[in-house]
């Protein structure tokens, strides 16, 4: 782990304790052990996992100004990036939303095999924890990975998003595209388009983009609409 946690630091200028290394790769055989199991990701060799989820993961932190208070991360399937994030900044709160049993098993898994406090993992489907009265408008950041199409994705994001805070959605070469056909779907449920950030990593060809998008007024309360409606008729 010592390479990757070289990485860590010249890519995102964090310096990794001993502990938070132990984390990392306490996570990593969690991941290799549990993917003999069930199917929890494609991604099954260490080299892999160290750069397409550990670093892509803390890739988000380029576009945060520093350690947020709360974060919310939407069809997180084993962890990502919310977990990677969550090590780096241990003080920050943190509730995994994740649709498949299975998968929110080995979630809480980890959390507890990290012993990772003020950690919430909720087998939900996205549209249904976006009406409960303990997260609507409650977080700093809402982030989701290769979920859904954007206008989907605001619709699942931003309502859990407080005024003043983001949704950051991790994309690929799509990213642009998306982002326009999202224009309307941003301005309904509250949200304004900040930025498109590149994100390389090491031996990544594949463009990579963090589309961050401000909430600045309250979501209508009828969204997100019921499960399923976001994806068929998206705004």
């Amino acid at each position: 782990m010592d390479e990757f946690a070289r990485q860590v630091a010249n890519l995102f200028q964090i310096t990794l304790s001993p502990k938070q290394v132990r984390l990392f790769s306490t996570y990593e055989q969690l991941l290799l052990e549990w993917n003999r199991k069930i199917n929890l990701t494609a991604i099954r060799d260490i080299p892999s996992i160290r750069v397409k989820h550990f670093l892509d993961s803390l890739s988000l932190v380029r576009s945060i100004s520093g350690p947020p208070t709360s974060c919310i991360d939407v069809g997180t399937g084993a962890g990502f990036p919310g977990i990677p994030l969550k090590i780096v900044y241990p003080k920050m709160r943190l509730t995994l939303v994740e649709s498949i049993g299975k998968k929110a098993t080995f979630c809480q898994l980890v959390v507890d095999a990290l012993s990772l406090s003020n950690v919430e993992v909720i087998a939900s489907r996205a549209e249904d924890a976006g009406h409960l009265s303990a997260h609507r408008e409650k977080y700093d950041l809402a982030l989701a990975r290769a979920v859904a199409c954007m206008p989907t994705l605001a619709e699942y994001l931003l309502p859990l998003v407080r005024i003043g805070g983001w949704m950051i959605a991790q994309k690929g070469s799509s990213a642009h595209e998306e982002t326009q056909t999202a224009a309307h779907a941003f301005k309904v449920l509250g949200g304004e388009l900040e930025s498109i950030l590149s994100v390389e990593l090491p031996g990544v060809s594949d463009e990579r983009f963090l589309v961050v998008v401000k909430k600045i007024a309250a979501t209508p309360g009828q969204y997100p609409r019921f499960a399923g409606q976001p994806v068929k008729k998206p705004l």
